[in-house]
């Protein structure tokens, strides 16, 4: 009982730490936002405008660490134990989510830049990664809480963390192409919603199928 205790203590610890980090790493996102203006000099409002790719780098990635971090929260809802791999996958994915604020500085200094706009969407697919392994591990290891998840629950999460990899490793490709367009479907998740959008429909599809099929069987011993 003492072993499962400090076990349980253990992994309790993990997550706030966990939390601990990104909410640093959003914070440092803040420190990006400058006005360089002598002092000098009246600011007018077109002066704040003037660091406006500040602006879009430092919402593209506070969304971007916080849908993570919700995820994040969200899964570890139903995991309930971490072994010694598992912690390693999480340290994994917070040391991505550490390096997001550096890649803030570099797209805000050089935005629509190929090498950026790829480096970028490099670090948000490996988060996308880890994020998705860390699931599937516990899931393999029946560290999640199946009683109070039911299996639509489970696909639900599965779904997500697959568009998340999909939308990232769509925007890798397109920045060497395409970096703006990139930077748009990173910002606003497109393919993941188009993705989505044929996933369920095609859900629709197969769940109306059989109902059709009966309900023609049914028409058809009714009139014999």
């Amino acid at each position: 009982m003492k072993d499962f205790i400090k076990k349980e203590v253990a992994f309790e610890r993990v997550i706030f730490f966990s939390d601990a980090i990104v909410a640093i790493a959003i914070t440092l996102l803040a420190l990006n936002l400058k006005l360089e203006i002598p002092t000098d000099h009246h600011v007018s409002f077109s002066d704040l405008l003037l660091p406006w790719r500040n602006y879009l780098a430092f919402i593209l990635s506070f969304i971007n660490i916080a849908g993570f971090w919700r995820t994040h929260h969200n899964a570890f809802i139903h995991i309930y134990k971490m072994d010694d791999l598992m912690m390693f996958l999480n340290i994994c994915w917070l040391f991505l989510i550490v390096t997001l604020p550096f890649a803030t500085t570099l797209v805000s200094a050089h935005f629509a830049e190929t090498p950026v706009i790829f480096l970028y969407s490099m670090n948000v697919l490996g988060l996308a990664i880890f994020q998705n392994y860390i699931w599937d591990y516990a899931d393999s290891k029946n560290y999640i809480n199946k009683d109070k998840l039911p299996d639509i629950a489970r696909r639900r999460f599965r779904l997500t963390f697959n568009l998340d990899m999909i939308n990232s490793l769509v925007c890798v490709i397109l920045s060497f192409f395409l970096p703006i367009l990139a930077f748009i479907f990173l910002f606003f998740k497109l393919p993941m919603f188009l993705f989505a959008a044929f996933y369920l429909a095609g859900k629709r599809k197969k769940q109306y199928m059989p109902s059709k099929n009966v309900s023609n069987e049914q028409f058809a011993e009714d009139g014999n």
